[in-house]
C-alpha cells in the first residue's frame, strides 16, 4: 500500500501575541510585525491576536511592568507579585487579563501560540529583553500556555524561512494528530507510520525504541498504551530539529522518491552542496509541492496545508494530463 501525505484543507487557528502581529500596544506603543515575513502563506492560517497587559485594563502606553519575588507560575501561587515601574500592584489585573486571553485562545479553537519572548506576560523562557538578565520566567500568561499544554512558537523564529519551515510542518501535524482519533491498535500503527519519519529526524534513539515497544505490544493493551504514546508524540513535536538534520532528512527522502517514481526534482540538492538556510527553505517546498502533486508520503513533512481552490487545481491538472495522454 502506498502511503500518500495528509492534506489538510480548513486553516488552522493560531494564537499570536498582539504586539509580534503588528498591534501597537507594547507598554511604549511599538510593536513588530512578524507575520509580514511570511508573505502570502500569512493567509493561510487564522490569527487569533491577545495581549494580556492590554486585556487586564493597563493601557497604552502605560508603566512597564515586572515579575517581583519569583516566576510566572509563582504569580498564580500567590508567593510572587507583578508590579510596574512605579511600584505599583498589578497582580491582580495580570491574573485576570491573563485568563481572559486563554478563554478567547479557547474560543478560537487555537492549542497553538506565537509567543514575544522577553515579556513578562507572554514570555515562555526570559521575562525581559535586556541582555544582561533573563528576569523570572515564564510569564504570567507564558506560564499559563505552558500548563495547558500549547504548541509554542517564539516569533523571532518566523523571520528566519529555515525555522519556520520547521515550525510549520511540526505544527501541522501537531495539530492534525492533536484532533485524530485513534480506536484500535491497527489505526496506532497507520499513525505512527504517517509520523515515524519526522519522529526519527526529531529524535532518533526515542523513535527506534518506540518503534519496538508498538512491535511488541498486543491489541488487548490498545486502551492503556495509546495516552502514553499521544502525549510523548505530541512532547516530541514541540521541539525544534536543526539545519543538518533537516537537509539530511530532505536528501533521505528525495532520494527514496527518485527510486519511487523514477522523476528528478533538478532545485534539490545533497546535504553537502553549499547553501544558505532560504535556498534550503526553497527546496524543501518543493519538496512539498511534488509529493502533493504526485501523490508521495514526504516523511519529514507527511500533514501538508492546502486550501480547496489549490486542491481543485492540482486535480484539474492531473485529468487533463490523463486526457491529453489518452
Amino acid at each position: 500500500m502506498e502511503h500518500m501525505p495528509i492534506i489538510l484543507t480548513e486553516k488552522i487557528s493560531i494564537g499570536i501575541s498582539l504586539c509580534a502581529m503588528g498591534g501597537p500596544v507594547r507598554y511604549n506603543g511599538k510593536e513588530i510585525d512578524v507575520l509580514s515575513s511570511l508573505g502570502r502563506e500569512k493567509q493561510d492560517f487564522i490569527w487569533c491576536p491577545v495581549c494580556p497587559e492590554c486585556q487586564a485594563g493597563l493601557g497604552v502606553t502605560r508603566d512597564p511592568v515586572h515579575l517581583s519575588g519569583g516566576t510566572g507560575e509563582q504569580v498564580w501561587s500567590g508567593e510572587a507579585e507583578v508590579k510596574n515601574r512605579a511600584g505599583r500592584i498589578v497582580t491582580k489585573e495580570m491574573k485576570q487579563g491573563s485568563l481572559e486571553c486563554i478563554e478567547v485562545l479557547k474560543r478560537c479553537n487555537a492549542n497553538i501560540f506565537i509567543y514575544m519572548d522577553g515579556s513578562p506576560s507572554c514570555g515562555v523562557y526570559k521575562t525581559t529583553l535586556k541582555n544582561t538578565k533573563r528576569g523570572n520566567p515564564p510569564g504570567v500568561f507564558g506560564s499559563l500556555l505552558l500548563e495547558q499544554r500549547y504548541f509554542l512558537i517564539p516569533c523571532s523564529d518566523l523571520q528566519s524561512p529555515l525555522k519556520w519551515w520547521d515550525w510549520r510542518r511540526r505544527l501541522l501535524a501537531f495539530h492534525w494528530f492533536s484532533h485524530h482519533q485513534l480506536t484500535s491498535m491497527k489505526e496506532l500503527y497507520e499513525t505512527w507510520y504517517m509520523l515515524k519519519f519526522l519522529c526519527q529526524e526529531l529524535e532518533n534513539t526515542w523513535a527506534r525504541a518506540m518503534g519496538r515497544t508498538l512491535a511488541a505490544l498486543d491489541k488487548s493493551e490498545f486502551s492503556q498504551f495509546e495516552p502514553t504514546f499521544r502525549i510523548q508524540v505530541l512532547d516530541l513535536l514541540r521541539r525544534p530539529s536543526t539545519p543538518a538534520r533537516i537537509t539530511n532528512s530532505l536528501w533521505k527522502h528525495y532520494s527514496h522518491y527518485r527510486k519511487k517514481k523514477g522523476k528528478k526534482v533538478e532545485e534539490i540538492h545533497s546535504p553537502e552542496f553549499k547553501r544558505n538556510v532560504t535556498t534550503i527553505a526553497k527546496e524543501l517546498l518543493k519538496m512539498e509541492r511534488t509529493a502533493v502533486e504526485d501523490e508521495y508520503l514526504f516523511g519529514a513533512s507527511p500533514v501538508i496545508y492546502r486550501d480547496w481552490h489549490r486542491m481543485k487545481a492540482i486535480e484539474e491538472k492531473k485529468l487533463a494530463s490523463i486526457e491529453h495522454n489518452q
